[in-house]
């Protein structure tokens, strides 16, 4: 049996969880490991204990496979446009991760963050690339500062891996 989860604008809760004091900043810290998407690929991020998070559209010349370094997740892949991946990372020691992966690093670009709490509940919002993401208690909402329609979901246990927390909300 499966259950529908309400559709919700994220940007109107991100908007009432700042008005909430529930706004921190952070930014990702953990280096990934990446390789170049073959185009037309579609990249399906599973996150380990929770099963599928995001199917992606199809890969397009230039895009990246982006893959964490947090086994407590399951070392999740996900695609990132090419424009989007040069303005977020860059290479990190030079060591190949394995034939195809290759090391990189944060640009420490800071991110503001709220958790989904219990008040929201699970539900569903349009990720900025177009498809349906499912939130739930515990995940992190990041938004780009300088881009709030660049609004999307990290679950929680890859927040906790991947990302420090430079400003923590002020309220609860």
């Amino acid at each position: 049996m499966s259950v529908t989860l309400p559709r919700k604008d994220v940007g109107r809760l991100f908007k009432a969880a700042e008005a909430a004091g529930r706004v921190g900043v952070a930014r990702k810290n953990k280096a990934v490991d990446a390789r170049p998407a073959k185009q037309g690929e579609i990249i399906i991020t599973f996150i380990k204990g929770e099963g599928e998070e995001t199917r992606s559209k199809p890969a397009r010349a230039g895009d990246m496979v982006v893959r964490n370094r947090c086994p407590e997740t399951g070392n999740e892949e996900y695609l990132v446009a090419e424009a989007n991946f040069r303005k977020l990372y860059q290479p990190g020691d030079g060591k190949k991760a394995s034939a195809a992966w290759r090391e990189f690093r944060p640009t420490s670009i800071e991110v503001r963050y709220f958790i989904v709490g219990e008040q929201e509940g699970n539900f569903v919002f349009t990720a900025p690339w177009g498809e349906s993401m499912i939130a739930k208690s515990g995940d992190a909402i990041v938004q780009e500062p300088d881009n709030p329609s660049d609004t999307y979901r990290v679950a929680g246990k890859s927040f906790v891996c991947t990302y420090e927390i430079l400003t923590k909300p002020r309220g609860g």
